[in-house]
């Protein structure tokens, strides 16, 4: 079934034809192909009667409909990718890199296209949609260099003896996505698991399904045998089939803690390894001889990407006394100027939030910050754009917070949404103790022109993810992920190789077996 479904389309072409009342805006359309699921090779229904609505954040209008799959539904993914595993497992690194690189390069010929469903379904920027299709494009195609040097090593033993090791795919792979990277995050997960030799079936989140199906389709055209990739649909229920299933060798999942927790909890039932991608509450470091400009505009990156809705942002940003007036006033003067709206507009820079809910749980953070004693240095507040289509979107206004205190929830706990609280410290060892008084640690920065300094910092900082003089910058080749709650596992990078292989040990003897008995 397509869904032809009309919506506010911008670009240089479009944009000539534009009337200045519509706020540059004009009308186009995508193309939805439901249902959303995707196994063996092609669309499948999910349970029979069963259908939740998906919403376009920068609207608030249904966009399409989800079909969950339940029990039967799961079975017959995991059976599919059971089979792929057999032929893909046997061939050559340099053979499975190949047909990934050919996905690669799909991705980048379909680029706007998957871009502007990605702006559809979860409310982000155009621009910021493009680089997280890129990143997508970026990570198969380094997954796809990489698989053909899986290697083990050769250990000499007494006697002409010897031992070697080997890496070994596990098997069926189970990912499961988050809202606000949808495909993205689809690419994270299956890049590492196919150059290894995997089959995956994945489940994107409900709120935003689309793009995984998408993802799915550029694997079969790539050439990838029927069932190595597979997308069932579905919330708590699908999730729970899934990482229970006997024949699922491995879960990688990426969200919250709770959740998180909750899937160890089941994977561990069947002594399954995880990887867990979960929440943060990060600080960011700035000292008062860091380059101001340079500080200003990491804060900013480290809190406004994607609406806020980022794991690893840094919230809570530590400025040192002596130039935090100017920090401040600074940072509120450019949070004002954020241009929020239409999110395929491309002087947009912030979108909708990724749904009605989600827009009022972080709007009461807000209150509670203020019932607490922060106050609203800027936003905070509900955002109605001027264009009549997009009022009933799910937009705010970004907020800074100052007068916090680390015992105050806004600093404690994680917002995921467009909200800064700024803090102020006056030495190294003070903020030292206050940044790691968390019991999450996915990232943590610092800003400072004293390169001893920094490393000294990061260092001690518990954190998995640091940045020195910049923020959230994920290049495909380094690994990302957290300490403590934050998550076990990395994504990304050379290492990744290893959480989704097994490694198997072969001893050779080369004389007489010397008995005991």
């Amino acid at each position: 079934m397509l869904r032809r479904l009309s919506h506010y389309h911008r670009g240089t072409a479009a944009a000539a034809r534009l009337s200045a009342a519509f706020r540059c805006v004009s009308t186009g359309s995508l193309t939805i192909t439901e249902p959303l699921n995707f196994w063996a090779g092609q669309r499948k229904p999910g349970q029979k009667g069963h259908k939740e609505h998906v919403y376009e954040p920068a609207t608030g209008r249904i966009l399409c409909h989800l079909e969950p799959c339940g029990a039967a539904e799961v079975n017959q993914a995991v059976e599919a990718a059971k089979k792929a595993f057999i032929n893909w497992s046997k061939l050559s690194g340099m053979e499975r890199g190949r047909v990934m690189i050919e996905a690669a390069h799909l991705i980048e010929g379909k680029r706007e296209e998957i871009a502007e469903m990605e702006v559809v379904n979860n409310g982000k920027s155009i621009t910021e949609a493009r680089l997280d299709v890129d990143s997508a494009r970026l990570c198969i195609e380094y997954y796809a260099g990489l698989a053909s040097t899986l290697a083990g090593q050769h250990v000499q033993l007494p006697g002409g003896s010897f031992a070697y090791t080997c890496r070994e795919p596990l098997g069926v792979c189970a990912g499961i996505g988050a809202w606000n990277y949808p495909f993205q995050i689809a690419a994270w997960k299956s890049a590492p698991a196919l150059a290894c030799g995997n089959s995956m079936v994945f489940k994107p989140s409900p709120v935003t399904p689309v793009t995984a199906a998408m993802l799915a389709e550029i694997y079969a055209k790539a050439g990838a045998p029927e069932g190595l990739f597979n997308v069932v649909q579905g919330g708590q229920e699908t999730g729970s089939l899934l990482c229970q299933h006997p024949d699922v060798a491995k879960v990688s999942f990426t969200g919250s803690v709770p959740t998180g927790r909750k899937i160890m909890e089941m994977a561990s039932k069947g002594v399954k390894p995880v990887t867990l991608e979960l929440g943060g509450k990060s600080p960011l470091l700035i000292f008062k001889d860091s380059d101001l400009e340079n500080a200003v505009k990491g804060a900013l990156m480290a809190n406004f990407l994607s609406q806020g809705q980022v794991c690893s942002n840094g919230t809570r940003v530590f400025v040192q006394r002596d130039i935090f007036p100017e920090f401040v006033s600074e940072v509120v003067k450019r949070t004002q100027a954020i241009e929020i709206g239409d999110p395929l507009l491309e002087s947009t820079r912030m979108g909708a939030l990724v749904s009605r809910s989600h827009l009022h749980k972080v709007l009461g953070f807000v209150e509670q910050a203020k019932k607490e004693g922060a106050t609203v240095l800027c936003g905070g507040e509900p955002f109605v754009p001027s264009h009549p289509k997009l009022r009933g979107g799910f937009y705010m206004t970004p907020c800074v917070l100052g007068d916090c205190r680390d015992e105050m929830t806004c600093v404690k706990e994680e917002i995921f949404g467009p909200v800064m609280s700024v803090l102020s410290f006056e030495t190294e060892e003070e903020v030292l103790r206050r940044a790691n008084d968390t019991t999450m640690g996915l990232a943590a920065g610092v800003f400072t022109r004293d390169v001893r300094r920094a490393h000294r910092v990061v260092e001690q900082l518990k954190a998995g993810s640091c940045f020195i003089n910049n923020y959230n910058i994920t290049p495909v080749e380094v690994p990302f992920g957290g300490f403590k709650t934050s998550g076990i596992g990395r994504e990304n990078g050379q290492v990744t190789l290893e959480y989704y292989t097994q490694l198997k040990t072969v001893y050779v003897e080369m004389g007489d077996v010397e008995s005991l008995f």
